[in-house]
């Protein structure tokens, strides 16, 4: 049942705060603080003189949360602290948030039940969802494999063992009617598996957001399959059961939740600057990420309800059933409702 993850990379950098309380946040002390105590007692932490001085620790993957932030303006007007530490891959921010290195980072749901499985002492708190797009099995230019059933025995790349990708290359060979013995998986962190997939080590690899974007574009590889169907597209965001427990993280992080659903709303309604954002971080054209663009478009915010908990459930059981994890676990209990959505 244990879940073995690899050795963080991490830089970490400060975002000066604001003094300044917004809307949404003010509605969440007035209405939503039924988990951290009664409003009376509540109003004190909220002020904005405390607010100032609460430090949100924030695990980013590849520097892409804070990176756009910054283009959609949401980074002017934070009320608390943001140290941020830049991962490479889900694994490696799940370490950081079992180490209590971070108080919350984002990932995939996989990972996530992955890392609850291995003892994380975390809870969900806010969900976003496109559907499944995003993650994709990609194949180099040229190659023979035209269909999902081409895939026995080949070579494919899951990235890490318990990501996103490791779960759709699951349900891949099982829509094809095969086996994991049908194949050879090769499980390498992203990089690694970059590498191996540009020097023809392997025959497909599981992957998704700017590695996806930047095979697509340099390598010109193309993608076999996508996401929807097999994975959830739940993309969610987890906090340490210790923030949970202070009253101002908890609204720092209710802050930080909007933020995340309002950056997706900017890409939406700017997809000219969304365009130019994502390929000035990917170091692609522009042409290359307008491709990738339905993935970042059809993400919404999503309540973090019974039917939430319920899917966290199946993707537990279906790593259960591949033999990825074992033993018994009620994700119910590590899905937190005390954040709103709107």
């Amino acid at each position: 049942m244990t879940f073995q993850f690899l050795t963080k990379s991490s830089q970490e950098m400060k975002v000066n705060p604001a003094m300044t309380i917004s809307r949404r946040m003010f509605g969440f002390f007035l209405g939503g603080l039924a988990a951290v105590g009664s409003l009376a007692a509540a109003l004190p932490a909220v002020a904005a003189e405390d607010l100032s001085k609460v430090v949100l620790r924030v695990g980013d993957q590849t520097g892409a949360t804070k990176a756009k932030f910054e283009a959609a303006g949401l980074l002017a007007d934070i009320p608390y602290q943001i140290e941020w530490s830049v991962y490479p891959a889900a694994v490696n921010l799940h370490e950081a948030l079992k180490a209590d290195a971070i108080d919350i980072g984002q990932a995939a749901d996989s990972p996530t039940v992955s890392a609850i499985a291995g003892g994380s002492k975390i809870k969900v708190v806010a969900n976003y969802s496109n559907g499944g797009l995003g993650s994709s099995l990609i194949i180099p230019a040229g190659s023979p494999i035209k269909t999902i059933e081409d895939l026995k025995g080949k070579t494919i790349s899951p990235t890490t063992r318990g990501s996103v990708a490791h779960y759709l290359v699951l349900g891949v060979l099982k829509k094809a009617g095969l086996s994991q013995d049908d194949v050879k998986l090769a499980f390498l962190n992203p990089s690694d598996a970059s590498a191996a997939f540009q020097a023809g080590s392997i025959d497909a690899w599981g992957t998704w957001g700017i590695y996806k974007a930047r095979s697509i574009g340099a390598l010109k590889a193309t993608v076999l399959i996508d996401g929807p169907g097999i994975n959830t597209g739940n993309f969610v965001l987890s906090a340490t059961d210790n923030a949970l427990a202070d009253t101002g993280k908890v609204a720092a992080i209710a802050d930080f939740s909007d933020r995340v659903e309002r950056a997706f709303d900017w890409s939406k309604k700017n997809k000219d600057a969304y365009l130019d954002f994502y390929a000035a971080f990917t170091k692609q054209d522009k042409a290359t990420v307008e491709g990738l663009y339905p993935d970042e478009a059809a993400y919404v915010r999503l309540p973090t309800d019974d039917a939430f908990a319920a899917s966290l459930q199946k993707v537990f059981d279906t790593w259960k059933e591949a033999g990825v994890l074992s033993g018994d676990l009620k994700l119910a209990d590590y899905v937190y409702r005390g954040l709103p959505t709107n």
